[in-house]
C-alpha cells in the first residue's frame, strides 16, 4: 500500500484523484485518524493535514503521527505530498518534514520534484516553472501567505533542511530512462540526502517512477505520485481498477465558498459574477468579529430564498493583490487570515444545518478550515470535477468538492453548483 501525507487539504484530494485515476482504490482522512477505517481492498490511503504554514514544531510532529499510522495500517512506502508550486515559508515546512521523513524512513537519497506537467509546472535545471514562467515571476511571487520569490529549488530546499547539497537529477538524466535514473541514484546514496528531478513531461514523471518505485520515501507534487500509482497498477495483480469515468456532479443543494486570492481562484467569481449568480463578500475591514461576519453571509443566504437552490450562490473574501495588501496593513497577515477562515468555517456550518448538501471550497486554506468546522474526517474519493480536483463523498452524506486556488477552468465555481447532476 503507497501511504500518503499531504501538507494541506486540497493538496490531499489531488493526490488522492492522481492515485485514483490510475487505478488504485484510495482511502482520503483529513487529519491524522486513531486508526485508518477498514475498508479494503485498499491500495493507498492519503493523510491530509494542514501543516503547510504551521509553525515548523507542529507541522514536523503531526506529518510524524501520520507516517506511523500509515506505516501500522500496512503502508510499505511513503510519499510525502507538497504543492506543485513548491510554496512554503523560509523556515519550511518542506525541509523539516522532509528532514523529519527521511530519517524515520532511512530514505537516502530522497528523490522529489513538484513537476505536473497538466497543472504547467515543470523543472529544468533545477528551476521551477509555472505556465512556462519561473515561479518568482509568476503570480505566487504575491501569495499572500508563502510569497515565492526564488525559482531554484537547490537553494529554496538548502535554506530550509538541515542537510543542504541537494543535487539535480538533471534532464539529460531524467531522458536516459529508468535505468540511468537508478543508476544516478545509487551514485548519490551515503553522501546526498535530496535529489530534485527535473521533470518537463509525464513520461518524463514515469522513468522517475520507475527508478523510484522501491524507494521508502518519495516526495513531490500530484504529479510524481500519479506516476508511482500507475507503476504500482501495472506491477500489482491487487488493483481493483477503481478508475474515474466521466465527471459525475453529485445533486442539492450548492453553496460555493471562496477564500483563495490567486489568479484563477479570482477569475472563477468573475464568472459567477458574468453569469449572474448570487454574490456576497465577506468584509473584513467593515467587521473584524467572524460570528457577525457569519451571520452576516447566512442572514443574506436566507433572504435569497428560492434562489439559492435554482443556482448555487457564492460567498467568498478573495480579493486581488490590492485590497489584500490593505487589509493585511490594517489587520496583520495573520490575524486578516484567521478572521476570514474563522468566518467561511461557521458559514459552512450554518449552510450544512440549513440543508446544503453540495459545497463547493476554492483555497488551501479555506477547504482545511471548512473542513475542521464541519468536523468532516475523510471520505470515498469520487469523480474529477476538473483535473486534480474530485468530489469528496461523505459518510454524513454531504458532497464536498476541494480545489486548491489555482487550479480548474474558468468555469468550475459555475458548474460545481449548477442545480441538477446525478450521482
Amino acid at each position: 500500500m503507497i501511504g500518503v501525507i499531504a501538507d494541506d487539504v486540497t493538496g490531499g484530494t489531488d493526490v488522492a484523484a492522481a492515485l485514483r485515476r490510475q487505478g488504485l482504490r484510495t482511502l482520503l482522512c483529513f487529519g491524522t485518524p486513531d486508526e485508518l477505517p477498514a475498508q479494503q481492498p485498499v491500495n493507498a490511503a492519503v493523510i491530509s493535514l494542514k501543516t503547510r504554514t504551521a509553525p515548523v514544531a507542529t507541522a514536523v510532529e503531526q506529518s510524524q503521527a501520520a507516517a506511523l499510522r500509515l506505516s501500522r495500517a500496512g503502508a510499505n512506502r511513503l510519499y510525502f505530498k507538497y504543492c506543485s508550486t513548491f510554496d512554503s515559508t523560509a523556515q519550511g515546512n518542506i525541509g523539516p518534514v522532509l528532514d523529519a521523513l527521511g530519517q524515520a524512513t532511512g530514505g537516502d537519497p530522497v528523490v522529489t520534484t513538484p513537476s505536473s506537467p497538466e497543472h504547467g509546472r515543470t523543472q529544468y535545471q533545477g528551476y521551477l516553472f509555472v505556465d512556462g514562467t519561473l515561479l518568482a515571476e509568476s503570480p505566487m511571487r504575491h501569495h499572500p501567505l508563502t510569497p515565492m520569490r526564488d525559482s531554484f529549488l537547490p537553494r529554496l530546499l538548502d535554506a530550509q533542511s538541515a542537510h543542504p547539497g541537494c543535487a539535480v537529477l538533471d534532464h539529460t538524466v531524467v531522458s536516459g530512462g529508468a535505468d540511468r535514473i537508478r543508476s544516478t541514484i545509487r551514485q548519490h546514496a551515503g553522501h546526498t540526502r535530496y535529489l530534485l528531478a527535473d521533470a518537463l513531461t509525464d513520461g518524463d514523471l514515469y522513468a522517475i517512477a520507475q527508478a523510484c518505485e522501491d524507494l521508502p520515501l518519495v516526495a513531490g507534487a500530484a504529479g510524481l505520485a500519479g506516476a508511482l500509482a500507475r507503476v504500482h497498477a501495472e506491477r500489482s495483480a491487487s488493483a481493483p481498477g477503481d478508475r474515474a469515468g466521466r465527471p459525475v456532479r453529485p445533486d442539492g443543494p450548492a453553496v460555493a465558498l471562496a477564500g483563495s486570492c490567486s489568479r484563477r481562484t479570482l477569475e472563477q467569481i468573475d464568472a459567477m459574477r458574468a453569469a449572474g449568480r448570487p454574490v456576497h463578500r465577506l468584509d473584513p475591514l467593515t467587521d473584524r468579529e467572524p460570528a457577525s461576519l457569519a451571520d452576516r453571509a447566512l442572514a443574506w443566504y436566507d433572504d435569497l430564498g428560492s434562489r439559492a437552490t435554482e443556482a448555487g450562490p457564492l460567498i467568498h473574501s478573495s480579493m486581488p493583490p490590492h485590497a489584500l495588501r490593505d487589509v493585511q496593513h490594517a489587520l496583520g497577515l495573520e490575524r486578516s487570515a484567521s478572521i476570514l477562515e474563522a468566518a467561511l468555517g461557521r458559514i459552512a456550518r450554518g449552510l450544512a444545518e440549513r440543508g446544503v448538501t453540495r459545497l463547493v471550497i476554492a483555497g488551501g486554506e479555506t477547504s482545511g478550515a471548512v473542513v475542521s468546522a464541519l468536523g468532516v474526517d475523510g471520505g470515498q474519493v469520487g469523480a474529477e470535477a476538473a483535473r486534480g480536483v474530485p468530489w469528496i463523498h461523505t459518510a454524513a452524506g454531504l458532497d464536498i468538492l476541494l480545489k486548491s486556488g489555482n487550479f480548474g477552468e474558468r468555469d468550475l465555481l459555475l458548474t460545481a453548483t449548477a442545480a441538477g447532476g446525478a450521482r
